[in-house]
């Protein structure tokens, strides 16, 4: 087994271990601390996704950022890649690859300005694991590839971290991560 899977399979069962209502109460904590990313965003579109498994919820920082005139949208997983969706509160949804839900291919597709991503593990460098598919990485790069260059957060809870993510030169760093307890950011020596 790789290192990056040992990390994942540890990280994943500590994230199993939290309860559900402590889930929630961490999300809410999570979306408070990332409030100060969400200022002037009018117009603007964010990805978020509707959590699985014991995934952190995007949902209390997605509503903030709603009532703050930001555009909401999901991803879906499609043969090509993800393809982002937008998506508005109460709008239906259907089983959009790799076991999420996601919007009707009727919803149009746009371009996330900020793309907030699970994680299985992280670091403080900014780095992290997914699920190990790559999904969100081949997105970004054909986001920047197409000039485009949306604000990476990734959620998790702080029983997520590592001291070191085995950083690989396809692996694209975070901008940000938000935790029930903080919001970290890359520090400047």
């Amino acid at each position: 087994m790789s290192e990056k899977s040992e990390l994942r399979a540890a990280t994943l069962a500590r994230r199993d271990a939290i309860s559900p209502a402590a889930r929630a109460a961490h999300a809410m904590a999570a979306a408070e601390h990332a409030k100060p990313l969400l200022v002037d965003l009018r117009g603007r579109v964010l990805s978020g996704y509707f959590p699985i498994r014991s995934e952190a919820d995007p949902r209390p920082l997605m509503s903030i950022a709603a009532a703050r005139g930001v555009e909401l949208a999901l991803p879906v997983t499609t043969p090509a890649g993800l393809l982002f969706r937008r998506w508005h509160h109460g709008d239906p949804l259907i089983p959009a690859g790799f076991g999420t839900s996601g919007p009707s291919p009727a919803a149009p597709s746009v371009i996330p300005d900020i793309l907030v991503m699970p994680l299985a593990a992280f670091d403080r460098r900014l780095h992290r694991i997914g699920y190990g598919q790559g999904h969100y990485d081949r997105a970004i790069d054909g986001l920047r590839a197409d000039g485009h260059k949306p604000l990476l957060i990734g959620l998790a809870f702080a029983a997520q971290e590592v001291e070191k993510v085995p950083f690989e030169p396809h692996d694209i760093p975070l901008d940000f991560i938000v935790t029930e307890e903080e919001l970290i950011a890359v520090q400047c020596a």
